[in-house]
């Protein structure tokens, strides 16, 4: 499985994946789920992905492959497409069809062939979105009453982003959050796990501010989570019945 999440803010936007898949118990792997193009000054993308990892990794690929086609156009290449509204109905529509392809192809497992992907950037002169692309290839946008989206094993992870983030957090702030919401995660469901891929674009930059993997090992993080289980602890034993 997987958790991805990505907040949109007034000063930029800030992306976290997971990056661990599992077909059993026995079967646990490590594979990138956020990817980034990018147009220096001109735009920027960044797209997570959860769920069939034959679906995603196709769709990615004929994204990269479109937008470096010498003969793309905007109504084929994400790099190329005039709004960032545009550059969503093509994603929606690649996977579309390749969802549709490869549960053609797995008879009675076709339920299987699903996934979602969240459309995070800015073009030149325009406004910073966000996207959550279903499977079907329809999609919703993240707004200034919901100013973030998760995939995959969200459900852990949402109490602490409900409580603490608005179109106001700072970019400082969006960063821990996000951190404490898949640590949060982490702790309850074992199908995600590290490392994780952080990325954060500031407003009007056009470019990945920040983009770093967080390993196992990561002391920072590490001390983020043992900080956040002792505030919790305290919290709760202050609080009177």
């Amino acid at each position: 499985m997987t958790y991805c999440v990505g907040l949109l803010l007034n000063d930029g936007m800030v992306c976290l994946s997971d990056t661990r898949t599992n077909a059993g118990l026995d079967n646990i792997s490590t594979y990138k789920k956020m990817f980034c193009f990018e147009k220096a000054g001109e735009r920027v993308i960044s797209i997570m992905t959860a769920g069939s990892l034959s679906v995603t990794q196709t769709t990615l690929a004929r994204l990269d492959e479109a937008a470096t086609d010498l003969e793309a156009t905007p109504e084929t290449s994400i790099l190329l497409a005039p709004t960032m509204l545009q550059v969503a109905e093509i994603i929606g529509r690649t996977m579309s069809d390749t969802s549709s392809e490869v549960a053609s192809r797995m008879g009675a497992k076709a339920s299987s062939a699903t996934a979602s992907l969240i459309v995070a950037g800015q073009r030149k002169e325009g406004e910073m979105r966000m996207f959550l692309i279903y499977p079907e290839g329809n999609f919703i946008e993240a707004t200034a009453d919901t100013p973030f989206l998760q995939i995959g094993e969200h459900k852990y992870g949402k109490p602490i982003l409900d409580r603490v983030v608005t179109p106001e957090t700072t970019l400082a702030d969006a960063k821990k959050a996000v951190l404490l919401s898949m640590d949060s995660t982490l702790r309850s469901n074992l199908s995600v796990g590290m490392p994780l891929d952080l990325a954060v674009i500031e407003k009007d930059a056009l470019t990945i501010g920040e983009s770093r993997r967080i390993e196992a090992d990561d002391e920072v993080f590490a001390r983020m989570s043992r900080d956040w289980s002792s505030a919790l602890r305290s919290a709760f034993q202050e609080i009177e019945t």
